[in-house]
């Protein structure tokens, strides 16, 4: 049961990231009228909300793009940085939208803050048992119950999985925030701002289809821990 909500979930993973990617590289042929770069649409985004505080710097990879709370930084890959297009704008302007929400004390962001160290602490816990049941079911005993690891090993998938729901209302609303903004600013127009509405749904179905995958997973645990009850 595992193996086959593992492998749908997984195929959906990828179908998702093959149309982000196919997106992202369409729409990054799309040049903006106004010609500005990635990070001059994000400087920009920044300082129209009032926000100077906020640094835009390059980071390496592919839609690696983030921003990080903690030291006030947007990071855009190297393509979004430099691209002066359609996608780079997009993306450049999403992550404002989480600088926005970090600077509105935006309550879902505040919590997501929050629970990444849970999490963290929650996936080394979760890694520990799994190791211990893969050495095999004479140690597990010695160390816990085989109830008291399903009850932690579902303890560990609540906290993944109210990270992964908590994250949807953030990336939904960063992604308003963005496309709001592209709008009043003119910095895309009716003929292209709907490419960006479009770049912007399939990066937030990779978030749908990972809160989905962690929920699943946590059902089929319990469903495991009530039926051992029985």
């Amino acid at each position: 049961m595992l193996l086959v909500i593992f492998l749908f979930f997984l195929i959906a993973s990828w179908i998702v990231s093959a149309q982000l990617k196919s997106r992202f590289k369409k729409y990054s042929k799309t040049p903006l009228d106004s010609n500005l770069s990635g990070r001059e649409v994000a400087e920009k985004m920044l300082h129209d909300n009032g926000i100077y505080d906020v640094k835009v710097l390059p980071s390496r990879g592919h839609l690696s793009d983030h921003y990080n709370p903690a030291n006030k930084t947007v990071n855009l890959s190297e393509n979004v940085y430099h691209g002066r297009n359609v996608a780079a704008a997009s993306v450049a302007a999403h992550e404002c939208g989480h600088a926005v929400q970090h600077a509105r004390s935006y309550a879902p962001l505040k919590l997501r803050s929050a629970l990444v160290p849970v999490q963290n602490v929650s996936s080394k816990i979760l890694n520990a048992v799994f190791i211990m049941m893969f050495l095999g079911a004479f140690m597990l005993p010695t160390v816990v119950s085989f109830d008291l690891a399903l009850q932690i090993i579902i303890a560990c998938y609540a906290v993944f999985t109210a990270f992964a729901f908590i994250t949807l209302p953030v990336e939904i609303n960063a992604t308003q925030r963005a496309l709001a903004w592209l709008h009043s600013a003119n910095i895309t127009s009716g003929r292209n701002h709907n490419q960006a509405r479009d770049a912007l749904k399939w990066a937030a179905y990779t978030y749908v289809v990972a809160a989905l995958s962690a929920l699943a997973t946590l059902a089929y645990y319990v469903m495991i821990f009530l039926g051992n009850r029985d």
